[in-house]
């Protein structure tokens, strides 16, 4: 490939060797993470002359665009784009792709196992056995409670939410509500959920299911959606849990919902602050099981992440429609 086709690519997480190989052999490459002080530097200087950004979990705003004049095209190692400033690429024209679909069912089944463990108490009564204390059997202090047949409440039904409806419907028997922006023709696109999915009004679902899920992309629209308004609305005992993100939530009002209100339990893989401040009352809450943002953490799906963004960014740079484009229109 010649000098006047290779390109200026800046990799701002690192890539499996694979997949920076891939991007090498066509392009010239700078590997620097601007969270890793040392490469702090490195990272801003090649701003000034990059044409194609691949990476994930680090902030693209409007200021680091202006440093980036010649940028192209972003490649978001990601499914959600809310590290992004939207705004600003659809007004220079600077193309975002994703990874839609290569997460869907690793991202479902982390979000069912937390209804899980929330459900069956699992973390603590294995930390019960893994710190010496398990005696005699257990009484009814530490019994859980049953996932199959309970309500599941689902807000947002895109394709993880469609996942892990299969999952609670298919797997648990559960009735499944959903709230959505437009209903989802069943008979057309999910046959096999035909009569197990209902699509509800947001205050409706809080009120009757057993277990609110969240999954959900951030936006202005969603941000702080759920606050003391509408964990107030849901059920004594209910469970909630959030595997989309956190500014979704209110914290304080998730808090108040589970030490003075209706809430039995949380499953949280997501938070407002990430990593998790060592002060906060959800990280050591007798109440929350928390996971450390794990809903795509596998090798299989991480890695097919990888070779979606980094496809989604050889094509743009030639010339090509990528794979998965975000569509900036809507913005």
């Amino acid at each position: 490939m010649s000098d006047t086709t290779r390109k200026n690519v800046l990799v701002f997480r690192e890539l499996p060797p694979d997949q920076l190989a891939r991007l090498q052999a066509q392009h010239k490459v700078t590997v620097a993470n601007p969270r890793v002080p040392e490469q702090a530097a490195r990272f801003r200087d090649a701003l000034a002359t990059t044409e194609g950004m691949i990476g994930s979990s680090y902030a693209i705003d409007e200021g680091l665009l202006a440093g980036a004049p010649q940028l192209r095209v972003i490649s978001s190692v990601s499914v959600g784009v809310d590290n992004y400033a939207l705004p600003a690429l659809a007004k220079r024209g600077i193309m975002l792709c994703h990874t839609p679909g290569v997460l869907t069912e690793t991202t479902a089944d982390t979000i069912f196992s937390l209804i899980m463990a929330s459900s069956r108490r699992l973390v603590e009564l294995a930390n019960l056995v893994r710190d010496g204390h398990w005696q005699r059997n257990i009484g009814e202090d530490l019994f859980g409670w049953d996932v199959h047949g309970k309500t599941l409440g689902i807000l947002g039904f895109g394709r993880i939410g469609q996942a892990l409806a299969r999952r609670a419907a298919l797997g648990f028997g559960m009735p499944v509500l959903y709230h959505n922006r437009h209903p989802i023709d069943a008979a057309k696109e999910l046959p096999e959920l035909m009569g197990k999915i209902t699509h509800t009004p947001m205050e409706e679902l809080l009120q009757r299911a057993d277990i609110v899920a969240v999954v959900l992309p951030l936006s202005d629209e969603t941000r702080g959606l759920m606050g003391p308004r509408e964990f107030g609305l849901m059920k004594p005992g209910a469970i909630f849990v959030n595997g989309a993100r956190g500014a979704i939530v209110q914290e304080e009002a998730l808090l108040q919902a589970l030490n003075h209100g209706p809430l039995r339990a949380a499953g949280l893989d997501v938070f407002a602050t990430e990593p998790l401040p060592l002060n906060s009352p959800l990280r050591t809450h007798p109440k929350v099981t928390a996971l450390p943002h794990i809903g795509s953490a596998t090798f299989e799906t991480r890695h097919a992440m990888a070779v979606l963004a980094t496809t989604n960014l050889l094509q743009a740079l030639a010339g090509e429609r990528p794979l998965a484009m975000f569509d900036l229109s809507v913005v």
